[in-house]
Formats: structure tokens, C-alpha cells, sequence
């Protein structure tokens, strides 16, 4: 049943037996909703009615997470029917209405509202500024989301980072001293990469690319080299399989340019540009570019990690497999990809990684003249997928296989491959509820 706010609460309610206003006044909003929970409000309807998210009331009420920013507050007054008076919100001094007193030639301001205008001054700049345990639920969320995102269905993952991305733009607008907002600006940047490549992994071009963008900003903002370098190599995967690969080459020669040490981004980045390399048909250029990737891989070091954004030795194998397989050399693609995949199956987490390496032993089927085989192992690749994951960066893979036969020999288990294809693209748009790309 649902229940309605009585305005009569804020006015005669009483919590732990004290009148709910003086908690008002002091804009203790995990009362307020301590209070509204014991009076049969769900969490998510509280939520519903702030603009926030059950779990996000939830850690409110038990004091997980406090509200300071004034923004909030004010959601808080508004969605609840709280006289925004009662919390001081929304009132000007008698100083701000009717300006100093004017006695001959000089200003007087009487010394009980400069006091107010202190006070109100040091009110702003406290609920402007986060408070240290906040900025690190933030980043601790932001760093679960990375571990937890390779395994996450794309359309899920968007969810989940969506909560985190309004709390970052809620303390983002308002003034932050500059070593909490290079902070804010860190995660920022994290979140925005994690929904372009979501949005990627889904097929929506357009809006990677503008969430790309930001995430770029945001790693500048932030003053960390790293995440500028992080960002475009991360950035420099959507031409490569949705647009003009000399796109990707040069997001990969910035991000090489940022890096003034060797890491993990930096060696993404050189293998991503030896894959977009051998894909412009520059073979040579490939082959040193892979030499690259591999020196930059040894000088950082491997990891086993399957976070997002890392670069385990798998990764690696993977994108060389990929150059090579561009680059015409299939005795070379096939061992990298029995190499990588081997690293791959000793790992626990669902991942497309194999997926798009099995997708490029496909390819290289195809170039052998092996076409039934390429067209049953790419329809294999895409079946062991769960449905949530068979995604448009993995089908219009899948397609491309089918793409390197004339269509005058799409028969037998090419058809198969083709069709198989367009189902999947026409369940993808019943899941999403959105548009997958047309098919050819």
C-alpha cells in the first residue's frame, strides 16, 4: 500500500522523542529518513521521491553515507514536503535584501549581520566540500565497478554506473578544494571510460564517442598522467571496431606521447596500434609496432589481474594475435591465439576477450581458404557467450566472417553463420530495448 507524506509530520513529529523539527534544523537527513522509514516508506520510495537510489536512502538512513551538498538538500526538502524555511534553505539575510546602511559617505554593515554573512559563508563552504570518507566510498564503488566489469553484461553495468556518475556531478558542480575535485575528476574519468566501453561493447558508436570525450576532460582535469594516458588508449579501441583504424592510430600515438614512463596503458596502447597498423594494411609498420608492445609489456611488468583496464600477458597475446592475423601472418595469429587462450581458460571470470580471439581465428580460417570451419568456429565463439553478452562489437565480428565470402558461396555453414547473426541482433534489440545495428 502506498503510503503518503502528511505535511502535519514536520510540525508535530516527534523521533527518539524529540521533536523532528530540531532535526530538520539541523538538516540531519539520516533522521528524516530514519524517521519516514519507520513510517512504512520504503527505502525506495524515499528514494523515489529525492532522486536517489534505494540502496543509496538505505546507506543514508544507517549512516553510511551523509548528505552535505546543498543541491541534495534541497531534493531532500522538495520531494519530502519539508518547508525549506524549517531547514534554512532558500532564505536571504537582511543584509542580502536591504543592502548595507548608508551614513554620509561610507558604508556601515551592523555587526549582527556580518556575523550572519560569516556564518552562512562557512555554512556554504562546508556543505560545498566533501567529506574524505565520502570521496572514498566514491572511489572504492568506482574501483569495485572496474574489478567487476569485464564479467558484467554491458546494459547491467550501465545501471550500476549510473548511480555513481549523478553523485559525482551533484559534488562536482559545486566548489571543491583542488585536491578533493582532482579526486572527484579521477573517478570521473573512470566511470565515463566504464560507460564508453559499455556503450561500445552495445554498438552505440555515437554515445561512447561523446562519453570518451568526457572521460578525456576528466583525466586532464584530474592532473594524473596516467588516466590521460589511460582514457585515449581505452578510447583508441572504438575506431578500431567501429570506425576508420587511423583513427585509433593516432588516439594511440597521443596516449604513447602522455606517457612519460612505461605502463600498462602505454603497452595497450602500442598493441592497439599494431592491430589498427596491420588492419590499414601496414605490415611492416605492424610488426614493429607488436616489437613495441611486447618491450613496453616487459619494462612494466605482467599482471594476472582481469580488472578493466589492466594488461595481463592474455591481453597482450590477444591484441598481438589480432596484428597478426590483419597482417596476413596465420601460423603466427594461431599460435598467440592458442597461447592466449590458454591463459584465459585458467581464469574464472566471463569475459568476451575469448570470444573475440576465437573470432579472430575465424578470420584467419577465412584467409586459409578453410571457410566452413571459420564460419562454425565463429558461430561457436558467439554461442558460448551468455545471451546478455552477445553484443554488437562481438557480432559485427562474427559478420565480418561471413563478409569475406562472396555472396554467391554463402552456403552451408557461412548461411548458418549469417542467420545465426541476425537473430542475435534481433533478440539483442527485444533484451535492450533499444536499436542494434541494421543488419547488412
Amino acid at each position: 500500500m502506498r503510503v503518503e507524506i502528511d505535511p502535519a509530520w514536520w510540525v508535530s513529529g516527534t523521533w527518539e522523542g524529540r521533536p523532528i523539527r530540531q532535526f530538520l534544523e539541523r538538516r540531519d537527513v539520516t533522521a528524516i529518513f530514519r524517521f519516514l522509514h519507520a513510517r512504512g516508506l520504503s527505502y525506495g520510495a524515499i528514494g523515489g521521491l529525492v532522486g536517489i537510489s534505494p540502496n543509496r536512502a538505505a546507506e543514508i538512513a544507517k549512516s553510511v553515507r551523509q548528505v552535505t551538498a546543498y543541491e541534495v538538500l534541497e531534493r531532500v526538502a522538495v520531494g519530502l514536503r519539508i518547508p525549506r524555511a524549517v531547514m534554512g534553505l532558500g532564505h536571504e539575510s537582511r543584509l542580502a535584501a536591504t543592502g548595507p546602511l548608508i551614513t554620509g559617505d561610507r558604508a556601515q554593515v551592523p555587526v549582527a549581520e556580518l556575523s550572519a554573512l560569516r556564518a552562512r559563508l562557512d555554512e556554504a563552504l562546508a556543505a560545498a566540500t566533501v567529506s574524505g570518507r565520502q570521496l572514498e566510498m566514491i572511489e572504492e564503488s568506482t574501483h569495485d565497478h572496474v574489478r567487476a566489469y569485464p564479467a558484467t553484461p554491458p546494459t547491467a553495468m550501465l545501471a550500476r554506473i549510473a548511480v555513481e556518475c549523478a553523485e559525482v556531478l551533484t559534488l562536482s558542480r559545486r566548489r571543491q578544494p583542488a585536491a578533493l575535485q582532482a579526486r572527484l575528476s579521477g573517478a570521473a574519468a573512470l566511470l565515463a571510460t566504464l560507460c564508453a566501453d559499455a556503450l561500445m561493447r552495445l554498438g552505440e558508436t555515437t554515445d561512447a564517442r561523446l562519453w570518451y570525450r568526457t572521460a578525456v576532460l576528466a583525466a586532464d582535469d584530474s592532473a594524473l598522467p596516467h588516466l590521460s594516458v589511460l582514457v585515449r588508449a581505452q578510447a583508441a579501441m572504438l575506431p578500431y571496431y567501429f570506425g576508420d583504424p587511423q583513427q585509433t592510430v593516432a588516439l594511440a600515438d597521443k596516449a604513447l606521447t602522455l606517457s612519460a614512463t612505461p605502463c600498462a596503458s602505454a603497452a595497450l596502447a602500442a598493441a592497439g596500434r599494431a592491430r589498427a597498423l596491420a588492419r590499414l594494411g601496414a605490415a611492416e609498420a605492424a610488426r614493429t609496432a607488436m616489437r613495441t608492445a611486447r618491450n613496453l609489456f616487459d619494462e612494466v611488468g605482467a599482471t594476472d589481474s582481469d580488472a578493466a583496464f589492466e594488461f595481463p600477458a592474455k591481453r597482450l597475446l590477444f591484441y598481438l594475435s589480432g596484428a597478426a592475423t590483419w597482417s596476413g601472418d596465420t601460423a603466427t595469429a594461431y599460435r598467440l591465439q592458442d597461447e592466449a587462450l590458454e591463459l584465459y581458460r585458467a581464469s574464472p571470470a566471463v569475459s568476451i576477450d575469448p570470444t573475440l580471439i576465437l573470432l579472430d581465428r575465424s578470420m584467419c580460417l577465412a584467409r586459409d581458404r578453410r571457410t566452413d570451419e571459420a564460419a562454425t568456429t565463429a558461430c561457436e565463439a558467439v554461442t558460448i557467450l551468455p545471451k546478455p553478452q552477445r553484443t554488437e562489437i562481438v557480432l559485427t565480428r562474427a559478420y565480418d566472417v561471413v563478409a569475406t565470402v562472396p555472396p554467391i558461396e554463402r552456403h552451408g555453414p557461412v548461411a548458418d553463420l549469417d542467420g545465426y547473426v541476425r537473430e542475435c541482433r534481433r533478440q539483442a534489440r527485444t533484451l535492450t530495448g533499444g536499436n542494434a545495428a541494421i543488419d547488412p
